[in-house]
C-alpha cells in the first residue's frame, strides 16, 4: 500500500484517557472455526467496533465451505454441521495467515476439492509443514505454497508438526481434531513460537466440551462432539498495546476498556506486553474489566526474549526509542516471514527517524538517540504502521507509508488516536 498518512503529534501527557479496541482476532477466528464444526447454532458477538479484514476473511472462508452463516450488525450466527464441502469451493485468505492455515485444516475435513489462495505476500509465507501434516493424515494436497488445492477427508491418528515457524500450524490441526475418526495425537517438535496461542486454542476447545490431555508438547484430543456456544469475544489484547504504548511514550495514563490483559493460562498471549511495559517503568493495573497504563518517570531499556509474544515487538521497539538505556528484543527471527520482514522493517523505520536500531537474524537492538521527522515505510504491515503511528504522537513530522494496512485488524485505529488527542 502506498498511501501516506501524516501523524498529528500530541507531545503532552495523556490525562485519564480511555480507549476501545476491536474484538480479539485470535479468539474470534478460533471460535468461527469451532462454531462451524459444532453441533447446533452458535452466536458470536463481536461488539460495536469493526473487527477488521482478517475476521471477515475467516467468516467468508467458512461460508465458502458451505457452512450456514449470518452476519447481522455486530453478531455472527453460525449453524454447525459435519463437513460436506461442495467440489470447487475457493477460499481467499487475503493477507491473513490464520485464515489460510485454519481454512486449510477445515477444508481437509470434507471430500470436495477446495482451493486456497491469498495475497502475494501470503503466498510467500510458510504453510508447507501444515500441508505435509494434512497429507500424512490422508488429504491430497497440490503444492507447498499458496495457491493450493486440498481434497480430504483426513483421518485421525498420530502426527508431528514443527513449532519454530508458526504456532498456527498446531492450532489449525487441534481445531479440527475432535471431528477426526479416533481423534488426534499431536506432537509439536522443537521450540514453539507464540506458545500462548496454542494454550488459547486448547482453552477454546475445552470450553466447548472437547476432551484434551496435554503433556508438554504432546497433545491428545479425543474424537467427540463440539458444543455450540453463545459468547462475546473479548477485546483484542494486541490492539490494546497501541493506546498503552501511547501512554508509555507520552506519559500520563490511558485505560483500555473491555480487555483482559492479565498473563494467565488460556488468555491472549500478547498480555505479556503489559508486564514488559512495567519493566520499562510504567504502571499497569487491571480492574473494572479493562487495563490502565500510566507513566510518570523515565522509561528504562530492557533485555527480553519475546518469542511468546512476537507480534508486539514492533510496539516495544518504538517505545524503546524513548527509553534512557538500550533495549534488546530477541526470539523474533520468525517474524521475518510475516506480513513483512518485521525485524528489518522496524529497524529501518527507527533509523529513518534518526533513531539507532540494529537488526540481527533473531533480534533487534534499540539505543537512545534524538529523533526527527521522516517517512516510515510500513511495507503494508499493519503492526508496523500502528506502532510507528504511536511514535508519531511524540515525534513531530512522522508520516506512515502504507497506513491503510491497519484495516487488517484495527480499522478504526486512527479514530482511536484522534480520541487520545482530544
Amino acid at each position: 500500500m502506498d498511501d501516506l498518512r501524516p501523524i498529528t503529534p500530541i507531545r503532552r501527557p495523556l490525562v485519564d484517557k480511555r480507549a476501545r479496541v476491536p474484538a480479539s482476532k485470535s479468539v474470534a477466528n478460533r471460535e468461527i472455526v469451532l462454531s462451524a464444526i459444532a453441533d447446533g447454532r452458535s452466536r458470536i458477538n463481536l461488539g460495536p467496533l469493526d473487527p477488521g479484514d482478517d475476521v471477515r476473511a475467516m467468516t467468508e472462508a467458512v461460508v465458502a465451505l458451505d457452512y450456514r452463516v449470518v452476519w447481522d450488525a455486530d453478531e455472527i450466527v453460525i449453524r454447525g454441521s459435519a463437513a460436506s464441502h461442495r467440489a470447487g469451493a475457493a477460499i481467499d485468505a487475503r493477507d491473513a495467515g490464520t485464515v489460510a492455515r485454519f481454512g486449510a485444516a477445515l477444508a481437509a475435513l470434507g471430500s470436495g476439492y477446495v482451493t486456497i489462495t491469498g495475497s502475494q505476500r501470503l503466498r510467500e509465507r510458510p504453510i508447507a509443514p501444515l500441508l505435509e501434516a494434512l497429507r500424512r493424515l490422508g488429504a491430497t494436497v497440490t503444492g507447498d505454497r499458496l495457491p493450493v488445492t486440498i481434497v480430504g477427508p483426513i483421518r485421525g491418528g498420530e502426527i508431528e508438526i514443527a513449532g519454530n515457524e508458526s504456532s498456527q500450524f498446531a492450532s489449525a490441526l487441534l481445531l479440527v481434531a475432535p471431528r477426526l475418526d479416533g481423534g488426534l495425537r499431536l506432537e509439536i517438535l522443537g521450540a514453539l513460537v507464540s506458545a500462548p496461542f496454542v494454550d488459547l486454542t486448547i482453552a477454546s476447545l475445552r470450553r466447548r466440551g472437547v476432551k484434551i490431555e496435554r503433556d508438554g508438547n504432546l497433545i491428545r484430543i479425543e474424537q467427540g462432539k463440539v458444543r455450540a456456544r453463545n459468547l462475546r469475544i473479548p477485546g483484542d489484547v494486541t490492539a490494546a498495546t497501541y493506546p498503552a504504548a501511547a501512554a508509555a511514550v507520552l506519559g500520563g495514563a490511558v485505560t483500555i476498556d473491555g480487555v483482559d490483559a492479565r498473563v494467565r493460562p488460556g488468555n491472549q498471549g500478547d498480555a505479556r506486553f503489559f508486564e514488559l511495559l512495567e519493566a520499562m517503568g510504567c504502571g499497569v493495573s487491571h480492574r473494572g474489566g479493562g487495563v490502565t497504563v500510566s507513566r510518570i518517570g523515565e522509561l528504562h531499556g530492557i533485555r527480553a526474549n519475546v518469542k511468546d509474544c512476537s507480534d508486539v515487538f514492533p510496539t516495544l521497539a518504538v517505545v524503546a526509542t524513548q527509553a534512557s538505556e538500550a533495549t534488546e528484543l530477541t526470539g523474533i527471527g520468525h517474524t521475518r516471514k510475516q506480513e513483512s520482514d518485521r525485524v528489518r522493517v522496524v529497524a529501518n523505520g527507527i533509523n529513518a527517524l534518526g533513531g539507532r536500531a540494529q537488526a540481527f537474524a533473531d533480534a533487534i537492538r534499540v539505543e537512545p538517540a534524538p529523533m526527527h521527522d521522516g517517512i516510515v515505510d510500513a511495507c503494508a504491515d499493519h503492526r508496523v504502521a500502528m506502532a510507528f503511528s504511536v511514535l508519531g504522537l511524540q515525534v513531530p513530522g512522522v508520516a506512515i507509508k502504507g497506513a491503510g494496512s491497519v484495516t487488517k485488524t484495527f480499522p478504526q485505529f486512527y479514530e482511536m488516536l484522534a480520541e487520545l488527542s482530544r
